[in-house]
Parts: structure tokens; sequence; C-alpha cells
């Protein structure tokens, strides 16, 4: 079965089309920038870096068809959106358009290659991201294709939950979750049409069962994970000192060191770690907060003294707090998967986190699973690794086997798994 691919941005590194390419089942991938040399110089010439990382060499051999003058004339042309949202609808029907003007180009190509075996034809398959598949999707289903739609969040399950949060927690986002109705039903349009819904966790496939799509057209594929060749373990537990008797202690002088990277928002459940941070004032702790602020001022008045939010950052300067830290925390309420916690664990790093992501941490092995909405939960987690050092030395030597099974090898099995499911419908 040969597959094209499509995707705007380089979601995922380009994950997908390059274990496909790998297979030598890639017909080809469509994206809206796809950075070659001259695009690179390009790119770096008007100050864009965001383009100029839209490349991969995996890729380098495989037909990319780029609309790279489409999405230069958007990104220079940008103006503040009243929604982004409204954007996102725009720019992902103009997308799909594109893709369909080009289908149609090389329509005698891809229906000649797809008839492998002539009783009866392989179809070929679609595979796309939520957003911009509709057009194309319903080209390949009209030409004999096979559809599969990656849905990257829970959608309106989702932004529901934030509103309930905007309500508990009055005044703290910064912007309200104002969503047209145009943008969800867009995505429902896109599961209609899609022989497969693609979620990254068994959290989004509830949310999209809850939202009227059939649980036996869902499939649950995590997100890979490539641990770089230049990320250095963390300095895990530089910070613990022993007792004569050999008992590790911490102190308020070299205190637990634990890390949230991510959006500093309310779906991310900011709200209770700052809750679960003054509830262990006392405590020889210390959270270090990294990401894009989206509190508002008046919140930011309620972090305690041992929570310090760091904002945005640049790679290397992530890489350091990676580093630093001897635990890694993850209050979110609702994550599509959360890869943090992937990247956490490739650096040696146990996990709290909640169930309300993608499946990683195994209770009690290499990290901790917490309720949602529960600031006490967070902080008796954290007390137990402070009352109890040496868990955190047991989790991390957990935490390698377990970043090895999301490896592109396992998302190729997963990917072959479905072109056998697609094969015998």
């Amino acid at each position: 079965m040969k597959w094209i691919c499509a995707q705007i941005g380089a979601r995922e590194h380009y994950a997908i089309p390059r274990v496909i390419n790998s297979s030598g089942k890639l017909d080809s991938l469509y994206t809206d920038f796809w950075a070659t040399a001259g695009w690179r110089m390009i790119g770096n010439l008007i100050g864009k870096r965001s383009l100029v990382t839209r490349y991969h060499d995996d890729l380098a051999d495989a037909r990319v068809v780029g609309f790279n003058t489409q999405a230069l004339i958007a990104v220079l042309g940008q103006k503040k959106s009243h929604n982004i949202y409204d954007e996102y609808v725009r720019y992902g029907e103009a997308f799909g358009k594109r893709i369909v003007h080009e289908l149609e180009k090389n329509k005698n190509n891809i229906l000649r290659s797809s008839v492998v075996s002539p009783n009866p034809p392989n179809p070929f398959l679609f595979f796309g991201y939520d957003t911009g598949f509709l057009e194309p999707a319903r080209w390949a289903k009209m030409h004999g294709g096979k559809t599969i739609v990656c849905q990257m969040d829970p959608s309106r399950f989702e932004v529901q939950l934030v509103r309930e949060e905007e309500a508990r927690w009055p005044g703290w986002s910064k912007r309200l979750a104002e969503v047209p109705e145009t943008y969800f039903q867009r995505r429902e349009e896109e599961w209609a049409v899609a022989d497969l819904v693609m979620v990254n966790s068994e959290w989004s496939k509830q949310a999209l069962i809850s939202q009227g799509v059939s649980g036996s057209k869902i499939i649950v594929v995590p997100l890979a994970f490539e641990v770089g060749k230049a990320e250095q373990p963390s300095k895990l537990s530089k910070s613990i000192m022993f007792t004569k008797d050999s008992r590790p202690i911490f102190t308020p002088q070299k205190p637990l060191r634990v890390l949230f990277l991510g959006q500093v928002i309310l779906r991310k459940g900011i709200q209770y770690l700052i809750e679960a941070a003054k509830l262990l004032k006392d405590e020889p702790i210390y959270f270090d907060v990294v990401g894009p602020i989206g509190i508002s001022e008046e919140a930011l008045k309620s972090v305690p003294s041992n929570m310090n939010l760091h904002g945005p950052v640049t790679r290397d300067r992530t890489k350091e707090f990676y580093q630093n830290a001897d635990l890694f925390i993850l209050p979110t309420l609702s994550d599509g998967f959360a890869l943090t916690q992937l990247e956490a664990m490739a650096r040696g790093l146990p996990v709290i986190a909640t169930s309300s992501c993608g499946q990683v941490v195994t209770h009690g092995v290499d990290g901790l699973i917490v309720p949602t909405r529960d600031p006490k939960a967070l902080a008796d987690a954290c007390r137990l690794i402070l009352q109890d050092p040496g868990k955190l030395r047991l989790m991390s030597a957990a935490t390698k086997s377990k970043v090895e099974q999301f490896s592109l090898t396992k998302l190729r099995e997963n990917l072959q798994a479905l072109e056998v499911r697609l094969l015998a419908k």
C-alpha cells in the first residue's frame, strides 16, 4: 500500500512520513513549507528560523511537495488574528485545496501505482493531521483510497474542560477559550470522512468517543521519541547529601529540584501546581517552571517563594533546566500525549504525571501517577521523594527502558498494523 502524507509544519519531526519512506512505501509528502538548501538560505536572510528547520535528511530522497511561496507570503503578511482558531480553519482549508490541485495533476501516477495486485487492487492510503485533512481526504475516497486522520488533541472535550477551569479560577487566564463552532465542525467532518481516526493516547480516544466517534474507528498510536545525540543526562540527585548512617537527605541549601516545562496555562494544571508548592513551602523543595506564561499578572501574585516562573527560554537553556532537575512534574488536565514526559525520562528524570495524557509513566516504577485537580496529591507525591530519596535513583534507573518503548521502530510496527487493518476492510 502506497502512502500519501500531508502535514502543516514539522510535526513530530516528520516521524510518520520518515518511517513510511524508510519502508519504501511513501508516494509523496505534501507540506506547507519544505526548506531545501536555497529556501534555508532565504529563511536565514529574512530572519525566519522557524522556516529554516522545515526539513529532514531522512526525506532527502522522497518526493516532497512544499507550498513555499504561499507559506512565505502568509508568514510575512501575518497579522494578529482576532481569533487564532479562525486562522487555523482558513489556513487548513487553503492547504487542503492546494493538495487536491496537486493530486489531480498526479492522479494517473497515483492510481497506477496503487494497482499492485489486480484482484482486487491495493488502494493507496492518504494520511494527514487534523484541520488540513478534509479536502484531500474527500479526493482520496472518491478515487478509491483509504484515509487516516491524526487528531492531535481531544478537541471540543478539551476546550470545555478549559472553560470549566476558567470558571473555577476567574481572572487567571490571560485570554479566554473562545473557539468558533466552525473549528469544531471542520474537525468533525474530517473524522466522518476518515476510515480511521488516529489518536496518541487512550485519554484522547475516550474524549473522541464522548463526542460521537465510534470506538471501533479510533486507533491509539503513541508518539515516537528519538534520543538526540547531544542530549545529556540530568545531574540527578546532585543535591542529595548523606547522614552518617548513609540516609540521603535534602536540605534548604540543596533542595529537591522539580521541573515543569510547557505552556504555563490552566489546561496544564499550573494553578494546582502553585497550590501544591504552597503546601510544601516549609519543605526542602524548589520548583522551576519553564515556558510561555499564559496566566494573568494577578494570578502570578499567588506564586510562592519556592517557585520560579522563568518564562520561555531557548533550546540550550531548556537543556540546562533538564540537567539541573531531580524530578519532572506534569499536572496536566488534558494533553493528546505530552512528549515532555519522554524528554524528561530520556535524561533520567522520573516523572510525576496525571493520567490525562499519553500513558508513559508506570506508577512506582519510573514515576508516580496522581489525580488531576488535586494539589494535595501533587504535594504528597513530592513528599514521598523527600522522605525517601532512594526512590528517586531507583525510578531514574527505570526510565531508559521506558523511553525505548516509544522508538521509531515501535512506530513502524504500529503503522504496519494500521495498514493490515485497512486492507482487511
